[in-house]
């Protein structure tokens, strides 16, 4: 693991020296967004949002609770999994996991969410916000069946703000080139147990859990 130094608590190092933002003026003295930009937000999915969201694998899901302190999960399913009910509502269906239910915890307080939309392959992006609400039961889950498991639970987000989101952070990360991959050079997911949470634990047997079905192998499966 890198050894990084903790400057928080001694109130050393970058703080002392750093010019904080904390005003708008002083913000928007790095530039304003033109026209163009600023006028590609709509409140209504266009086609080509629709067929976007029909294209896409996976979102990013953030939330913020009551007390303002945000959370980010990742969904992904077959493409087309987020489910166009109307030009104003989407659904994301919930799959099994280790039921923290972090960011739901955080709608019921607040729920305002944001959602970044991500195709394989593709640099560019499709950013979503709106007002989300918590649904079991909804007729239209029966067509979120994916290897024959009903989600329990599907998100269903009102939408306020709808934009395309351009391909630059994607292009500099080299994100979809095989060759700038570099998986091996972060601890294996079992490591990182041992690390942090697993500690004093038989490495054979935190091997095993991390190459169970519903890590690898039947991802539908409870838990």
């Amino acid at each position: 693991m890198p050894d990084v130094p903790d400057t928080r608590r001694t109130a050393r190092g970058w703080r002392d020296t750093a010019r904080v933002i904390s005003t708008v003026e002083e913000l928007e003295e790095l530039g304003t967004p033109i026209p163009v930009v600023r006028d590609k937000v709509l409140d209504v999915l266009h086609d080509a949002h629709i067929a976007w969201l029909a294209a896409t694998p996976l979102v990013f899901l953030a939330t913020a609770g009551a007390d303002g302190r945000c959370d980010v999960s990742p969904k992904g399913d077959p493409s087309g999994f987020v489910h166009v009910l109307d030009r104003h509502t989407v659904a994301v269906p919930e799959r099994p996991g280790n039921r923290r239910m972090d960011g739901h915890h955080n709608i019921l307080a607040n729920p305002h969410v944001g959602m970044i939309c991500v195709i394989p392959g593709r640099p560019d992006t499709m950013r979503l916000n709106g007002r989300a609400t918590l649904v079991r039961d909804a007729p239209f889950m029966d067509a979120m069946q994916v290897r024959g498991h009903r989600p329990a639970l599907a998100v269903v987000i009102d939408v306020e703000e709808v934009f395309f989101h351009c391909p630059k952070a994607f292009r500099r990360a080299d994100a979809w080139d095989p060759s700038a991959w570099r998986p091996d050079d972060a601890p294996a997911p079992a490591d990182i147990a041992l690390a942090l949470w697993r500690k004093g634990q038989r490495r054979e047997d935190v091997v095993e859990y991390y190459s169970r079905p519903t890590s690898r192998g039947d991802l539908y499966a409870a838990e």
